[in-house]
Parts: C-alpha cells; structure tokens; sequence
C-alpha cells in the first residue's frame, strides 16, 4: 500500500511540476442549452484559460468550482481532434476508456473499474449516456457522430442523485448544438479518406418567425469500403464424422470486409414565446446498413482453451494466414450466408426513429424543466462469430457458428424537474424521473461445427437447419430525487442529495429450439424479419418470471474555495444498478421440458452498488495560464453484475453460453489528473492521467475452475494517459494555420472473462495511439480545409475479444494508418 501510495503521489508531482508540458481538456467550452454564460475571466495580457461552463449538477456552474470529478470537452477541440464518434473522446477523460462490444459496432464504455463487454440486450451499462437529457438505453447505439455536438461533458464515479438511472461508473451527458434565432445559416464538411471513406454533414439554420421561432436541420453520410480481408485460409478440414467438408482446404475471396453505410438526420424546432419559455422539439432519424463486423480468428496465438489446441484447430488442421500477409486485418473471414434465417449479404441493419421534447419554464425564482422522448430501436445484427470459414467442393460455406441477433425496442421517458434561484444561501434541485423499455429479442444460428463432429438434427445437417432462441422484456424505472446546496459562507458550501428508485421488469422467454419445432406461425418466417419468431407469436412453453427493486442512492459534498484560485472538496456517494435477465437463458435446451426449473434459471440478478469516495481540488495558477484539477477515489461495488463465457456439453459435444451473475465485490482505487497550460498567445496543451488499481474481494461461481478473485476487473486498464497540443498561427489578416497532435496510451485490460481456467480469458492489448491534423482555415472559420492523420504509427491493437468456452478465439482489431482530407464551409447571417 505504502508503495502504491508513492507510486500515485509521484505520478501527481511529475504532472505538476511538468504540467507546462502537458495538456488538458478544454481551452474554452460552448455554454450549455439552458445556462447562463459564466464569466469568461482571462490573464492581464488576455490570453488566459477561459472559465469552462458544465451542467453537472443540473444548472449552469463554473467547472472549476463544481464539486464532482467532471470533465468537458466542447467542439473546438472535438473539431481539432477529429475523432470518428464518441468513444474516441475517451482519450480525453482520465479512467475512462472506449471499446467495442466482441462482434458488434456497439460501444464498451468502462469507467473506474466497471463497464460493458457484453450485447446482451437486458444488460443495462453501468456508465449511462444521455443525449439532451434523454437515456440512450442501447449500446448498439451510443457510438454517436460528433458533427451535430457543442459539448460533451462525462461525470466519474456513481450517480446517486440527479443522473441515477443505473449508473454506478458514471455518465455521458452529450449537448447538441440548438436552432439559433434569427439567424440564417449553414454549416457543411465532407470528407475523403482511407479505406474508401467518404463522409458528407451538413446544417441549416433557418429562423420561421423573429424572436420565437427557429429550424435547425442536421444531415449526414458516412460510406467506407471497410479495412479488414476475407483472406483467412483453413484446412484441411478433419471432422470426426464422414461429412461434405472433410478434406476442404483452401483461402477465401479476401474481398472488403466491414464497410459503412450509415444515413443519419435531426430535425429541431426552437420555439421561445416568451422570455420566460424555452421549447425544443427534435426529431431523430438513423438508417445504418453497414457490413456485419467481421472476426479475425486467433485460436493459434493462445495457449489453452480457445488456443492452438482448441477444438476448431483440431477440426481445420493448422489455421493458416494469408500466404501474402500475416497482418491479421488481411486474415477476417465470414460465410456471407443468405440461407438458414441468416442475412450476412444484407449487413447490419439498424434503424432508430426518436421524438423528444425539452421545454424549460423560468419561474423567476427557479427553472421548471420536462423532458419528454420517445425512442424506436430496430437491430437486425447477422454475424461469423468464429472467424473461420471452411467451403465444401459444391461451393457451401460451413457456418461454424453463424448467427442473426435481432431487436425491436422501444423506450419512452418523461423527467420532470425544479433548479431553485432564491438568491440566497440556499438552492435545490428536485424532480421525478419514468421510462418504460419494452424489447423483444430473437437470434437464429447455424451450428454448422456440429456436423463435423456427430449426427445431423431430426431435421437435417446442423449446417442448415436453424435453432432458435427468443424472449421479451418490459421494464419500468421511476425515481424521486431531491440535491440542495447551502452556502455556510461565500468559501465554503455543503451539498446533498438521495435518490429513491423503483425498477420493475417483466420477461417472457422459451427454450431454443429448431424451427421445426415451433409450428406454424402467425406470420411467415423471413431471412429478412427473424424476429417474427417472437415468443408472441408462439405462446407454448413460454414462461414468465418478474424482478422488482427497490433502493435509496444519495450524494453529499462539501466544496472550500481554499483561495481564489484553489478549489478543494470531497464527496460521498451511493450509485445503484438495477437486476436483469440473460437474454441466453435458454440456450441448448439446459433445463429439458422442466419449465419451472426454467423458470428459476431465468432469474434475473441482484442489484449492483457503488459506494464512492473521492476527494479533491481544481486549481489555476502562473497568471491564469495553467490549470490543474486532480481526485483522488476509492470505490467498494457489492453484487457487481458479470456475464462468463461457461463451456457445456451438448449431445455429448462440446458447446457454452453466456452466464450472466453476480459477483461479490470488488475495489477500486485511483487517481486522476487533467492538465492544460497556454505558453503563448495560440499554442495550448492539454493532458489527462488516469491510474486505478482495481480488485475483486470474494467472488465464486458454480463450477469455476480456479479463483475468479484473482483476475483483473473487466475493461480496468491500470494507466491511462493522453498529452494533446495545438498551435493557431495567423498567415495573414485572413487566414490562420491551426496544428494539432496528440500520443494517446491505455493500458492492457481484460476484454472477457472465462470460468474453467484463467488462460481462457481475453485482454485488449496496450497500446499508444498518434493522430494529428492540420487545418488551413479562414480567420473567421468561414471556410477551411483539413489534413487528418490517425493511428499515424499503424499500430494493430484490439478492440474486442471473446474467448468462446475453447470452441475459438475470435477478435475485432482497430483501425489502422488512416489519412483524410476534409473541407468545410460555414456562413450565417442575423435576421
């Protein structure tokens, strides 16, 4: 402990005392929709740090006296960095970091030691993301675009109060930019780049009627050839039992794999009658039909279970590369089936359609706001989960493991709540928060493995006949929840707040089962809607099982204005997430005609809880130039909710599923440290550090073959940091140069998790990544152009990987050395 004390304080000091060289977040930050503008204070020669506005407390405050560990990012930097979504601004925020989810274009968001890594659709993450205060409550689509945003602002740690819907890692609240009144204008960028990428964007502004009325329409295309290679090669293939593809052996097509083909809009209605209303409407609209995310197999590059001894090397032989690359980006594989309910040719199709509604009420002593939204998620999600592909000499593919995971989902949300301004000591944020989430989950799967190993199915080879598994869910989360401040003195003030929160869910599931089986349906079963397999379209065996919880979550801090420039606090905290059901529950038919011993493996799990800790100060210095913000933080999460990958026999062949339980506790320690400093008039440096030391105390499951205890938390890299510069050069009275560069490093952590032995768990590899840009832009941003560089040392790192009970190893990787030019325009005009 003494060590590790040491270790953090050094690592501090080392920040401190070099934060000259090291950057930090935001130089300046757009003010939130519904604040007031903080006072923009500056240096005595007016190049200072400006004030950064956040709403992390549900009204407009000055980051640097907020008394919560919070980070922003506005659009200057979201620009200057150029990311692809979201996730790659977790670059930015310390103990934060961005994945994806094995086999899905879905976000694996993980903050202080707890994340997602799974897709199971019941799931809920423990770090939530809000978009213009309503919860997105899919991973699959959180992975926002960042044209359309003015501030992106992510809260650390359990929130037990005002942000509570399940969140025992932390929040990512996203504000999109609002209509402007009076005003006329566009703003407009395309770009070309690697990899056949193109990428269209554009908005118009446009006022309806003077001072009440104004439009905003926001657009965009996103094409990409992809930059993985069907390429993998097998064989020869030596299955156990006479079949078609014994003896196979060859290199698939290496065509493009994984392209984009994403169509995405938002409409938005500023309507303000008064000075004292403030409506938003908006309209959400996506149309994704990218290619299916292809796996690269690995099973020869690890020992154990899902390694170089695993069943499916011994059925293929030597897994071979591509004899022209070893690079496993050239080495993907998928069937590309168009049979069996599998849609491969098709892609992912995934379709959201959302209407919502943000009106604020100023009440002269306080603000009266609803948010109010409605939400429609259709996923059509076909895939080669294994990585491998074998073709018989008749030209048919061998689905090792192919699969169509597919979604319907519709949420609805309505939050009512009051900011106080009495204008004294005193002020309070109180309100109510409902969402009702109804889903209804289907996959179809092709165990085409099965058919080198035994007999076919009652109704013919494994390889073509489906087996199906589908359940459905309603659930319901409401809350009261109530945080006031009180000012003991204009130095020092108390906050405190709870949260009290039902959730209440309901699941309707059948054992899998082959088509066959199920009878004749209500509606025709389709390759192109699987989910017409829904358990309410076939009512027999279906059981029925229901959670209920209940829990009071809470938050206080105490904030010191030390000097005018230092800001200590500390804060206390309880975060809450709710049970849930395995969407897999169900699988290989594990419980036989018993449907009430079904009905109790279905239960859902206990709540997760966080309680947090933290402490500690924001300060600015050396004339307003420097800023440095460092916490401290200890969190203690019981019932922590896991999902492990669990190998089973079925028909005496080897199989698994996803065991979704609770573990019993783990601890997590840490610090982070967020930098930035101007050394002269245009040149900015900004760093974040994040360490955490992350462990589990006791944690059992039945049939574990070592202890669980002592692998790391999912998704907990140890270090993480990120050092980013920019340099604004004037060219002429008209024109500027703007450079960026930024070195981004996160440390190894543990993708997924296996019960039987340790060498079957997965990790994300460390990695450093180097991007920059540099910008040729008109003095007022009218117009410019763009040279993007990413990964620039093309490094091959990744990005999610599943070890699938030692039946195969199959990963996704990173993109890799991308180049883009991208031009822009903009111009408005006051009406």
């Amino acid at each position: 402990m003494i060590k590790r004390n040491r270790l953090m304080g050094a690592a501090i000091g080392a920040l401190a005392a070099g934060v000259i060289a090291t950057p930090s977040l935001a130089q300046t930050a757009s003010t939130p929709s519904g604040a007031d503008q903080a006072p923009q204070a500056t240096s005595q020669d007016g190049i200072g740090l400006q004030d950064i506005v956040v709403t992390a407390t549900r009204r407009a405050s000055n980051l640097q006296d907020t008394p919560i560990a919070v980070s922003a990012i506005d659009a200057n930097l979201i620009q200057q960095a150029s990311p692809r979504d979201i996730g790659e601004l977790a670059a930015f925020v310390p103990n934060f970091s961005a994945a994806t989810i094995a086999n899905f274009n879905a976000a694996s968001f993980a903050m202080r030691g707890v994340g997602q890594n799974t897709i199971i659709v019941y799931f809920e993450p423990p770090v939530a993301v809000l978009v213009d205060d309503f919860v997105v409550p899919s991973v699959q689509t959180q992975l926002l675009d960042t044209f359309d945003i003015s501030q992106v602002e992510v809260l650390r740690g359990p929130q037990g109060t005002l942000f509570g819907k399940n969140t025992t890692g932390g929040a990512v609240t996203v504000r999109t930019k609002r209509p402007e009144m009076n005003m006329v204008g566009i703003e407009a960028r395309a770009q070309y780049g690697s990899y056949g990428t193109k990428k269209v964007q554009a908005a118009f502004n446009v006022p309806l009627i003077k001072d009440i009325l104004s439009l905003r329409l926001v657009g965009g295309y996103e094409k990409s050839d992809g930059y993985y290679r069907n390429g993998a090669c097998y064989g020869p293939v030596t299955g156990f039992v006479p079949n078609k593809f014994n003896g196979a052996s060859g290199c698939l097509d290496n065509s493009r794999l994984g392209g984009k083909d994403v169509w995405q809009a938002r409409a938005k209605l500023l309507f303000q009658p008064t000075d004292t209303i403030s409506a938003l409407l908006q309209y959400e609209w996506i149309r994704d039909k990218s290619d299916a995310v292809p796996s690269v197999n690995e099973n020869g590059l690890f020992e154990g279970p899902g390694g170089a001894g695993s069943f499916l090397t011994s059925i293929l032989g030597t897994i071979r590369p591509n004899p022209n690359s070893d690079d496993p980006l050239k080495n993907a594989a998928t069937t590309n089936r168009f049979a069996g309910l599998i849609s491969m040719p098709l892609g992912q199709r995934i379709n959201v359609d959302g209407v919502f509604l943000n009106v604020d009420f100023d009440l002269g002593f306080g603000t009266l706001t609803s948010v109010s939204g409605y939400r429609f998620q259709r996923s059509r999600l076909p895939n080669s989960y294994a990585g491998a592909v074998a073709i018989a000499p008749d030209g048919e593919p061998l689905s090792f493991f192919d699969a169509n995971r597919d979604d319907d989902r519709k949420t609805y949300q309505q939050e009512l709540r009051f900011a106080s301004d009495f204008g004294g000591a005193f002020d309070v944020v109180a309100g109510g928060f409902y969402q009702r989430d109804k889903t209804q989950f289907c996959v179809a799967q092709l165990l085409g493995f099965q058919d080198l190993l035994g007999p076919p199915t009652p109704y013919g080879p494994w390889n073509s006949t489906p087996y199906t598994l589908c359940n459905a869910q309603k659930a319901t989360s409401k809350a009261l929840f109530a945080e006031g401040t009180f000012k003991f003195t204009d130095q020092l003030k108390l906050t405190a707040g709870a949260r009290y929160s039902w959730d209440d869910k309901t699941w309707w599931g059948r054992q899998q089962t082959f088509i066959p089986d199920l009878g004749t349906p209500v509606r025709p079963i389709t390759i192109e809607e699987p989910l017409d397999m829904s358990v309410f379209n076939f009512p027999d065996n279906v059981v029925r099982v229901e959670a209920h919880d209940r829990k009071l979550t809470y938050r206080g801090s105490l904030g010191w204005q030390a000097a005018p420039t230092l800001f200590v606090y500390g804060t206390a905290s309880r975060g809450y997430k709710g049970g849930g059901f395995n969407d897999q529950t169900g699988s290989f038919a594990l419980f036989g005609t018993d449907l009430e011993a079904f009905r109790r493996g279905a239960a859902a799990t206990k709540p997760e809880t966080a309680d947090s800790y933290e402490i500690g100060f924001k300060s600015e210095f050396l004339d307003r130039r420097v800023r440095l913000n460092v916490t401290g933080f200890h969190v203690k999460y019981k019932n922590l909710q896991k999902n492990i990958n669990v190998p089973i026999v079925v028909n005496g062949q080897p199989n698994q599923f996803t065991q979704f339980q609770n573990a019993a506790s783990a601890t997590v320690k840490g610090v982070e440290a967020e930098a930035s400093a101007i050394l002269f008039r245009g040149f900015t440096l900004r760093g974040v550090l994040g360490y955490q030391d992350a462990k589990y105390g006791d944690y059992d499951a039945p049939g574990a073959g070592y202890d669980l205890s002592t692998a790391p938390l999912d998704r907990a890299p140890k270090w993480q940091w990120t050092t980013d510069a920019t340099y604004e050069i004037p060219v002429s009275s008209d024109w500027k140069i703007v450079a960026n560069a930024n070195a981004a490093y996160t440390g190894r952590n543990l993708s997924t998790q296996a019960i039987d032995t340790p060498f079957g768990n997965t990790y994300l590899n460390a990695r450093t990544l180097l991007n920059a840009s540099i910008t040729l832009s008109e003095a007022e941003d009218k117009y410019f152009i763009r040279l993007i560089g990413r990964n620039l040392s093309d490094k091959r790192y990744r990005i999610a990987s599943q070890n699938v009970a030692g039946l195969w190893l199959n990963t996704q990787f990173g993109p890799p050395r991308f180049y883009g030019l991208e031009i822009g325009a903009k111009f408005g005009s006051k009406r």
